[in-house]
């Protein structure tokens, strides 16, 4: 259970929830909570990593039902800490996935030995002990219960930090830890800034591993910290830049609809989005048109409404990185083929709120092409071959999500082997992926792999022990 009470203010009901009003507020964890949050951790190891996994698994199970049953509430939550459209949350259903299936699968297995002659060898996996957790803004549910739960599943103890941006369901979520059964210390939840809890977290001495997903700038400062303390194990999923390939022989309308989901879902505040679009020359003028007329038919507002698909940007700061990236692709010669123009609520300028942005024949060196936008930008270029669309899509510093559409499989899988990229979809774009195989990115977009098969070794150390046992033969 978390060491510390938040401060969760009074929803004030009667502001337009795309502001940036203040909706609540929480106690933010010093250096001094975070030793606290360490050592509660430290003294709850012993006995919870001797329980056997049936038994980690029960209190598990517990918060996966507690999660559910509290649908509506966590999405509202979301909504009013970071816009994030009720109507579009399915975070709840993710979350209890990742409890139940760590809560009956958490069977660490290792291996043994008769290679050597004389010997019977074996290795183990065991928990590291205590393990940081730092979560992103745009979908923290999703992101408490991917990284929590094989943590603790393995026999670990956790410290989690929540976004400064978005606390309030880690906050929720963390008032049931001791209903549900978990012992004091196994999770510990902690509210605040990255340069100030979450720089403590990965310098900790005490802390063996973490697990963090946001920007690549922050993992860099994260794996920096790391080296420079205890050389902790590092899992990152960062920043991405991903590119979508649309060949003239695909079904031009479902890969409009699909890329646009992709970078609007969220108001584009997502990781995996294909911010990048590139179309065969021929097939262009049809899938723009397409893809105009769906991003022209969101309906923006209050993210709360459940007939809303297009809520404000997490908070004014990002709001106004946004538009200066908008202001820079106009400044760089791309045209602008939709939005650009400032939203607006009840007539007036405060709204939070970003048009869906499509530029089109972007410069490729241009930074809207190059740097992370987070946000509902996207650009739409052209290309005539093959060779010339893998060079586009590869000349970036990320790899997180790419996507192509073609009738033609030897292309597909040509292409889908050349794109650099830890995630490809053939004739469909991100978020689609599936529970069993590995989640993350190539270069500066993470390093390690999460999923329902993957998450739990990140979490384990390995350890070989030899037996010497006379007269047994190889």
């Amino acid at each position: 259970m978390s060491s510390f009470q938040h401060l969760l203010g009074k929803h004030l009901t009667s502001t337009p929830l795309n502001t940036g009003e203040v909706v609540a507020k929480v106690a933010e964890a010093s250096v001094e909570d975070v030793d606290t949050a360490v050592s509660a951790a430290l003294a709850a190891f012993p006995s919870w990593s001797s329980l056997s996994p049936i038994q980690r698994g029960k209190p598990l199970k517990k918060m996966a039902e507690k999660i559910l049953s509290s649908t509506p509430e966590l999405a509202e939550l979301d909504a009013i800490s970071m816009g994030r459209p009720v109507s579009s949350f399915f975070d709840a259903d993710y979350a209890a996935v990742h409890f139940n299936y760590f809560g009956e699968a958490a069977y660490a297995q290792g291996h043994t030995s008769l290679n050597t002659p004389g010997f019977i060898n074996m290795s183990l996996r065991q928990p590291f002990g205590v393990v940081g957790i730092i979560i992103p803004w745009n979908a923290p549910l999703v992101f408490f219960s991917k990284k929590v739960a094989p943590a603790v599943a393995a026999g670990n103890c956790v410290v989690l930090k929540s976004s400064e941006k978005a606390p309030l369901t880690s906050w929720k979520v963390s008032q049931w830890i001791k209903e549900c059964g978990f012992p004091p210390g196994v999770i510990n939840v902690l509210s605040g800034h990255g340069h100030i809890s979450g720089s403590a977290i990965s310098s900790h001495m005490s802390i063996r591993a973490i697990s963090f997903t946001g920007s690549t700038r922050t993992g860099r400062a994260i794996q920096i910290a790391s080296a420079n303390s205890n050389l902790k194990k590092v899992v990152f999923e960062l920043g991405g830049k991903g590119p979508a390939l649309i060949f003239d022989d695909a079904d031009l309308e479902q890969a409009a609809k699909d890329t646009e989901n992709s970078i609007f879902w969220n108001s584009g505040q997502t990781c995996m989005a294909n911010s990048r679009i590139y179309v065969q020359d021929t097939a262009t003028e049809k899938f723009v048109e397409v893809f105009k007329k769906l991003a022209s038919a969101r309906k923006m507002g209050d993210p709360t409404k459940g007939e809303i698909n297009h809520g404000p940007q997490a908070d004014k700061v990002q709001f106004e990185a946004v538009n200066k990236y908008i202001d820079a692709g106009k400044e760089s010669g791309g045209k602008l083929a939709l939005g650009g123009e400032e939203a607006k609520t009840n007539g007036e300028t405060k709204s939070l709120l970003i048009h869906p942005t499509i530029f089109l024949n972007a410069d490729e060196s241009s930074r809207i092409m190059k740097e992370v936008i987070f946000g509902p930008v996207v650009v739409i270029n052209t290309f005539s071959t093959e060779a010339e669309v893998i060079a586009k899509a590869n000349h970036t510093e990320f790899g997180l999500y790419a996507c192509l559409y073609t009738k033609d499989l030897e292309r597909a899988l040509r292409v889908s082997k050349k794109l650099e990229s830890g995630m490809v979809g053939v004739n469909c774009a991100a978020p689609t992926g599936c529970w069993d195989l590995p989640f993350g990115g190539w270069k500066g977009s993470g390093t390690g792999r999460e999923s329902l098969l993957e998450s739990m070794d990140h979490f384990l150390e390995v350890r070989s022990i030899y037996f010497k046992c006379p007269g047994i033969g190889g």
